[in-house]
């Protein structure tokens, strides 16, 4: 009895084909039409171009890793490269693009297409030049129809980037949608990845970005060697004037009383001569200071390697559309298959 159920419960797969042969004509009504709207639909969808920076900066080790740096070595992570004496190490550099400063920086970058009829700012490309799929239109009509909300903010007042209009921060999330940073934790090579509707532009973006992810590091880095500059830079100049006025006192004195030989008169003057030494020595060490910590600013400015430079991408990089059309031709096949062999399959799950 159980060998005669399970044999009822398998599905004859010849039969299953014998009928699908038979009503083969409905497949040349299903595959048509799913040619047809498979492709009404992808040549619809803008193509887009991609590309990528790669960039290896120079890190500033604290420690070499211990027995962790030992164990982590093991599985081919290099945490001599990710530990750095810096709060903001290279594994936070990818989330630089959650800030709205850094992302709305890119707003006036300066965009040319690859024709040459379009220049503008990369705000104005987004929100103004962008291609879109045909039944957007309609939708942004329906839209238009409503009132709107009055826009405070803009790319021209850029106040505060951190109280942005609805319109600015939906540019700020394309710009999120459309250039990537990620780090190799292994290598510790920065990869800038751009998209962009053209191909010229997206090599731009993705130098541009490479130029403010090399700034803010670069500032980050010296901020402090700079503050220091600009400190000493203070004291020297404060010093220096205290010296010339020494100097301007006891020469003064010196020349007025030049024939004088007063023992009182003889003691100023050497109280001046000293107070103008002092000055001097004042003066001569905040230099010194300073010259330091202009070294100090070289010395922490970071070197980059481009370990690969953007390139103008010469094809698209998608959508995929022979890859979409032969996959929803491929699924219609699948469905029109199941549905002639809906009622065997369903008689075999009776069972």
């Amino acid at each position: 009895m159980e060998e005669t159920k399970k044999k009822t419960e398998v599905i004859d797969l010849r039969v299953v084909a014998k009928k699908i042969w038979k009503k083969k004509k409905l497949f040349f009504w299903t595959l048509p039409i799913a040619f047809v709207l498979s492709c009404a639909y992808i040549l619809s969808i803008p193509r887009y171009y991609t590309t990528d920076v790669k960039l290896a900066p120079e890190m500033e080790s604290s420690m070499s890793g211990g027995t962790l740096g030992s164990i982590a070595a093991s599985f081919g992570f290099d945490l001599s490269d990710m530990q750095t004496s810096d709060a903001i190490t290279p594994l936070l550099y990818p989330d630089l693009m959650e800030d709205n400063k850094f992302v709305t920086d890119m707003f006036n970058i300066t965009v040319v297409s690859k024709d040459g009829d379009l220049r503008c700012s990369y705000y104005d490309y987004l929100k103004t030049y962008q291609k879109k799929a045909w039944w957007n239109y309609p939708i942004m009509w329906l839209v238009s129809l409503f009132p709107k909300e009055t826009e405070t903010n803009g790319p021209a007042d850029k106040k505060d980037p951190y109280y942005l209009s609805k319109k600015d921060d939906r540019i700020a999330e394309k710009i999120r949608d459309n250039i990537n940073i990620s780090l190799d934790k292994k290598t510790g090579v920065i990869t800038i990845d751009v998209k962009a509707q053209d191909p010229v532009i997206c090599k731009t973006l993705a130098d541009s970005m490479m130029v403010r992810l090399q700034n803010f590091i670069t500032d980050y880095r010296t901020n402090k060697a700079r503050v220091d500059v600009e400190y000493y830079k203070k004291l020297t100049a404060d010093a220096k004037q205290e010296y010339e006025r020494a100097r301007q006192r006891y020469g003064s004195y010196a020349d007025a009383n030049m024939d004088i030989v007063l023992e009182s008169y003889r003691a100023k003057r050497d109280d001046l001569e000293n107070d103008m030494q002092l000055k001097y020595n004042t003066y001569s060490t905040m230099n010194t200071q300073l010259q330091a910590a202009m070294a100090k600013v070289q010395e922490r400015t970071p070197a980059f390697t481009l370990v690969k430079g953007a390139a103008v991408p010469i094809m698209p990089a998608g959508p995929k559309r022979m890859i979409f059309v032969a996959a929803m031709l491929f699924l219609t096949i699948l469905g029109t298959a199941l549905y002639i062999a809906k009622d065997d399959i369903l008689a075999a799950d009776r069972h």
